[in-house]
């Protein structure tokens, strides 16, 4: 797991077992993205694959349910109109500040700015400025997600990684 998303998720918050992934698909399936978004999101470094990152041609990278819960608030936020820029600030946010639970965390946003409230009253404080706002409780996607990977295939980190026909042949072919 990368340091970053180890900070920003501290303590047993998975209801998997660690060594339990999801394969890129089934991750966005889950999140409700593309793979490109996917594929680009984990090569510059937004949310990288804890369970198993890509490592050469055929791998497959294996997503934890905390990437996917990571991945599917930056979807709700992208949604709600708020650019990738100001989204990776919010998320490097949290993760500087070690929020060791994550469901007691509510993001809004006015469509510019993201803010983290962790009481009634923040949330509070920040709709009295009359202004329109997008709210994620990111409790409710922890349950969301959870109900929809446990109907989702999943595969353990130890599995043998399968490779395509094309990788296989680049291997006996190196090998002899």
């Amino acid at each position: 797991m990368s340091t970053q998303q180890e900070t920003l998720f501290e303590g047993d918050f998975s209801p998997l077992p660690e060594d339990i992934g999801f394969r890129g698909p089934v991750a966005c399936r889950a999140a409700d993205i593309t793979y490109r978004q996917l594929d680009y999101w984990a090569r510059t470094g937004l949310v990288v694959p804890e369970i198993r990152p890509a490592g050469g041609s055929g791998t497959q990278r294996l997503y934890s349910f905390r990437d996917i819960l990571l991945l599917k608030v930056i979807k709700r936020l992208i949604d709600a109109g708020v650019s990738l820029q100001q989204i990776r600030t919010a998320i490097d946010h949290l993760r500087a500040r070690g929020v060791e639970d994550l469901t007691e965390v509510t993001l809004l946003s006015d469509g510019v700015s993201v803010y983290e409230c962790t009481s009634d009253d923040q949330v509070i404080d920040l709709l009295r400025g009359g202004q329109g706002m997008f709210g994620i409780a990111l409790g409710g996607v922890w349950r969301d997600i959870e109900g929809t990977l446990f109907e989702l295939p999943t595969e353990r980190a130890e599995e043998p990684v399968l490779t395509d026909e094309l990788s296989r042949r680049r291997q006996q072919r190196a090998t002899g």
